[in-house]
């Protein structure tokens, strides 16, 4: 199987230009699905940290770079939506964060918001011994003991190192939340109405944001709290870029 992926055809989330190459690298097997980054492109093309495949794999053989707190040592890793990048040596820390467009962006943040990370639950099932396992947005899985709390839809707060859940955010007329798909894809604003749509459809949202209000499908939206908004020296830091070679 072929370890290259066609740029004209990656997902419209990945941070690569399209028309500078015929191919980059593919992503590996792992969490976020088709829509997993490789971590290769983040270091090289987003960062600028490596100028290549054999620079990025000797990095990650020092154990330096984490991901949601576990070293990282695969270089086509996939990276995606709220993960938390940790670079120990640089102490630089950074989350994935849906920019305008849609295209996965990197919002620096510090050691202690570093220490955990957002996930939007997905599913919700009992399992053996009466616990229930939370399923999260990047199919990462998390066993409680008493699930009475959460919905689908809601968010929470992750310890990386304990991976115990530190917060809670109901998803719910008032909450804050930003956008990860379609059009309106990076904007933040808060749910002033939820939209039940009868039999299959799907249901929908009207956001209210500081530039007036959007509506969209519910489940483009993810509930985050306000420390994800960041500060405007933040919003000015948060990268982006075109790719690059590929080896």
């Amino acid at each position: 199987m072929t370890r290259h992926q066609k740029r004209l055809s990656v997902p419209k989330s990945w941070p690569v230009e399209r028309k500078t190459g015929t191919f980059t690298v593919k992503a590996g097997a792992g969490p976020h699905g088709e829509e997993g980054v490789p971590l290769l492109i983040v270091l090289r093309d987003v960062l600028g940290y490596v100028d290549s495949k054999k620079e990025a794999q000797y990095a990650l053989n020092h154990q330096s770079i984490l991901v949601n707190g576990d070293v990282a040592s695969d270089v086509r890793r996939p990276i995606g939506m709220f993960d938390i990048l940790a670079f120990v040596q640089r102490e630089e820390y950074y989350r994935v964060f849906p920019d305008e467009g849609g295209r996965l962006a990197l919002t620096p943040i510090d050691a202690d918001s570093a220490s955990s990370r957002l996930g939007k639950i997905v599913n919700k099932t009992q399992v053996g011994g009466g616990d229930f396992q939370l399923t999260l947005h990047d199919g990462a899985t998390l066993v409680v003991e008493d699930a009475s709390e959460y919905s689908g839809k809601d968010s929470i707060v992750v310890d990386n190192e304990t991976k115990d859940v530190v917060a809670h955010f109901p998803y719910e007329e008032g909450a804050l939340v930003t956008a990860v798909n379609g059009q309106h894809a990076g904007e933040i604003g808060e749910v002033t109405e939820i939209i039940v749509t009868p039999g299959s459809g799907n249901n929908s949202v009207v956001v209210e944001t500081e530039d007036g209000e959007f509506e969209t499908v519910e489940q483009y939206v993810v509930v985050i709290d306000e420390n994800f908004t960041g500060s405007d020296d933040e919003s000015e830091a948060r990268q982006a870029a075109d790719g690059g070679d590929d080896e």
